[in-house]
């Protein structure tokens, strides 16, 4: 494939084009805009770009950074300057993770489209790239980056300063060794292919091969029985192991005679063990795996809080594409806080803050777009109304014109089932999630008895039971006497969880016989029926009690819980939330004191059952490597089914005092060594890091464990460490791994380098590679880990 690159590079029109350069003007506010020279290099996966032609470039982004190209139209940024400048001469490059887009602007509709075209023709063949044409791109690319005076050959000192570069701190007559060894040309500089040989004899990984003859008989080979052996005993493969080595060396083995010997060379089982076959997460959780007939209570929720910011909650961006971002990672519940805005347009932002505005039916659009593009499964609207009557009428007219046929308005075949519908009868199906004037029930009783029922009652209505609150309820207009009728009409039934909060029910809570409602202080309007009528399985609702809410509510109804009101009852009445959560939906969103959109730890709600447990997406760190790494099973899909004992209402399991339904287990990791690991801090090139790796255990309290290795001095490039730590897991169904590698300081905090993050039910056994992925979440390939993970029931348990 990256063979394939350099023939476009020589044949396409477009990239040709763009290897010339072209002036482009940089977007990156209202206000800033600023002409630059862009030029793709002769790499074919680098785009450098420079004041002018002739000025000094710098790199700007690696074509591997690149997720899509969009159009000028599709541009936030770019709809706003549509008088300054024709969309069609604007396009938008969009990267992997929080990284923010870049807005260009061309001279003409031509350049724009030669650029868009390239940059899509390019992306899309590293995205087909295998682990070995990646691995050839990389050390291409750092050849590029080593031949500073770019004439095709790197001498010596640009070979040392490459090692910096590369995070390697090397005597130099080793170094030098290495260098004169790879020049057969014996020209005192290496060309491309040279290059290759020396960067070869940098990565030898001696550990592998001593592995490699420790299970070979003669040192040179694996024979298929010793292959076959081999992944039966330590790589845990018990199923088909011998179809699997056929296949493993058929796919890996890169010597013909070799594959149809069916042996393994050296060079084979390191590919093999550096492949996704021997990537620590088991390929069989990749895809959608599990079963998703079951009710949506039975799930967790991959779940965004305040979706609609880029930053903090203060006066930080609001934008369309903060939705976009949640979606592409997962998210299938979604926040919008919508207000009252100009024109009788509600809008979007995070209420009594300087957050910018943005019009909701922008994000409507928007989730059209992009709700089921990533994931078919259902997006939950979650809608935080603080809009008046009228304003709260365009909120359903906009829901219900923009989202068409993808909103769910009605229940499935117009029935009420005894459990909430599943995963798979609402796919492709949008959910509003919000308060409700009536139940379910009431919405689907025949219209005939509905009528009948409301000519019987008529004449009591018109009587007028509840005279005290005229004073309460004033019109405006005919349509508020009409909406101040329904809600007196419905105030009247014996219901003790109506969801019309506000001034009404604050000063009239006796009008509502036998109930125990506790209204919502935050709002001061009367609910829309029509916005009301749009809310179907997932009706919000206050929390008083789990007596409560089991005597009173529903299964479709939802509670929203702070995170410290959470973690209290996770702590004081842990086996009640569980059989809570077991009966009925719940919501947990980050304390208010979260100003900088900070996270939590998902993992002490997760354990309780906790549906829906929102994130700030917007915002890295070990909180939102846990829920990437957790909802990374599955296909991605944003649900992932619960254990058993969270799905039983009647469960015992307390996960604060866990007794586990099955034996516990070890955990045995050895972290063996590390690979081509990242600098900290890019722009010193003669630092080099001091790796170390923390391996962390989340799960109920007892399981959660951390241990690390001792660092490697001045090396990042091919660090060991061999260390060893066993684990023992209560729980192991609730389990997370989190595998950590930082930048030993002994002035300061360790800084961190990468990490990796997954379910204990989706590590695989035996020897496996861990690929590092960023601060962002994005890949930071090659970097690696090499560790042996072993996992066995405990025998000091059985013993007792």
């Amino acid at each position: 494939m990256a063979s394939q690159i350099q023939d476009r590079l020589t044949t396409d029109q477009d990239l040709l084009l763009m290897q010339e350069g072209t002036m482009m003007r940089k977007v990156r506010t209202r206000f800033w805009k600023k002409l630059r020279f862009f030029r793709l290099q002769n790499d074919g996966m680098t785009v450098w770009h420079a004041r002018q032609a002739d000025d000094v470039a710098k790199p700007t982004f690696s074509i591997s950074d690149v997720e899509t190209i969009r159009k000028g139209h599709d541009s936030e940024l770019l709809r706003d300057l549509m008088e300054e400048f024709p969309l069609e001469q604007g396009f938008t490059i969009v990267f992997h993770g929080r990284r923010p887009n870049l807005d260009l602007v061309a001279s003409s509709v031509e350049e724009a489209q030669i650029w868009m075209r390239g940059l899509q023709l390019l992306v899309d063949l590293v995205a087909s790239m295998d682990h070995q044409e990646q691995l050839d791109q990389w050390v291409s690319e750092w050849f590029q980056r080593g031949d500073r005076n770019q004439d095709g050959r790197m001498s010596f000192g640009e070979a040392q300063r490459l090692l910096l570069l590369m995070n390697v701190e090397m005597d130099q007559d080793y170094a030098l060794h290495l260098f004169q060894t790879a020049d057969v040309s014996q020209s005192d500089t290496l060309e491309a292919e040279e290059f290759v040989h020396f960067y070869k004899a940098l990565t030898k990984r001696t550990e592998v091969e001593q592995l490699f003859e420790h299970f070979s008989s003669d040192g040179q080979k694996l024979t298929l029985l010793e292959f076959v052996d081999f992944l039966r005993e330590d790589q845990k493969e018990k199923e088909q192991a011998h179809d699997l080595a056929l296949e493993f060396i058929d796919r890996y083995e890169p010597s013909e005679n070799g594959r149809l010997l069916h042996v393994l060379s050296k060079d084979g089982f390191l590919r093999y063990l550096c492949s996704k076959d021997g990537n620590i997460f088991n390929p069989d959780c990749l895809p959608v795996y599990q079963d998703m007939t079951q009710p949506l209570n039975h799930y967790y929720i991959n779940s965004s809080h305040n979706t609609y910011l880029l930053r903090d909650q203060l006066c930080g961006q609001s934008s369309v594409e903060g939705y976009i971002r949640a979606l592409k990672r997962g998210c299938r519940c979604v926040e919008v806080d919508v207000w009252d805005g100009p024109g009788g347009e509600p809008i979007v932002y995070h209420g009594h803050t300087l957050t910018s505005r943005i019009l909701f039916k922008d994000v409507l659009a928007t989730l059209a777009q992009y709700a089921f593009q990533f994931s078919d499964y259902p997006l939950i609207l979650s809608l935080e109304n603080h809009c008046t009557w009228d304003q709260q009428h365009t909120l359903a007219q906009h829901l219900t014109e923009i989202l068409g046929e993808q909103l769910l308005s009605t229940t499935i075949d117009g029935v009420l089932m005894d459990k909430l519908p599943s995963p798979e009868q609402l796919r492709g199906k949008v959910l509003l999630k919000g308060r409700k004037l009536s139940t379910i029930e009431a919405d689907i009783e025949d219209i005939d008895e509905e009528e009948e029922l409301e000519d019987d009652q008529e004449s009591e209505l018109d009587a007028d039971p509840y005279p005290e609150l005229d004073a309460l309820l004033q019109p405006e207009s005919q349509e508020l006497t009409s909406g101040n009728k329904h809600i007196k009409k419905v105030m009247a039934c014996p219901v003790s969880c109506l969801l019309i909060c506000g001034n009404v029910l604050a000063q009239t809570p006796s009008y509502i016989p036998g109930s125990s409602f506790l209204p919502n202080q935050d709002s001061t309007t009367i609910l829309c029926p029509d916005l009301s009528a749009l809310v179907v399985y997932l009706r919000t609702v206050p929390f008083c009690s789990f007596t409560h809410s089991k005597e009173n509510y529903y299964i479709y109804d939802i509670s929203s819980f702070s995170e410290s009101k959470a973690r209290h009852l996770v702590k004081e009445a842990g086996n009640e939330f569980v059989q809570h959560n077991a009966r009925q939906l719940c919501r947990v969103y980050p304390s208010a004191l979260r100003t900088d959109s900070s996270n939590f730890h998902p993992q002490e709600l997760w354990n309780a059952g906790c549906h829906m447990v929102a994130m700030n997406m917007q915002t890295p760190g070990s909180g939102m490597d846990i829920c990437d790494g957790f909802f990374r099973q599955n296909g991605g899909s944003g649900y992932v089914l619960k254990p058993e004992f969270l799905c039983d209402i009647q469960s015992s399991f307390n996960p604060e005092r866990p007794i586990s339904l099955y034996k516990a287990k070890l955990l045995l990791v050895q972290v063996i060594s590390g690979q081509q690991l990242p600098k900290v801090d890019s722009t010193k090139e003669k630092s080099v890091v001091d790796p170390l790796v923390k391996v962390e255990l989340f799960g109920v309290p007892e399981d959660n464990r951390q241990q690390e290795t001792s660092y490697v001095e001045n090396n990042g490039f091919n660090p060991y460490w061999g260390q060893t730590f066993c684990f023992r897991v209560q729980v192991p169904e609730l389990a997370i791994l989190r595998f950590v590698v930082k930048d030993y300081n002994w002035t300061s905090r360790n800084k961190f380098i990468g990490q990796y993050t997954l379910p204990w039910t989706c590590a695989k056994q035996g020897y496996r590679h861990i690929s590092l992925l960023s601060r962002d979440g994005t890949s930071l390939h090659p970097a690696s880990i090499f560790v042996y993970i072993c996992m066995r029931e405990d025998l000091e348990e059985d013993e007792s």
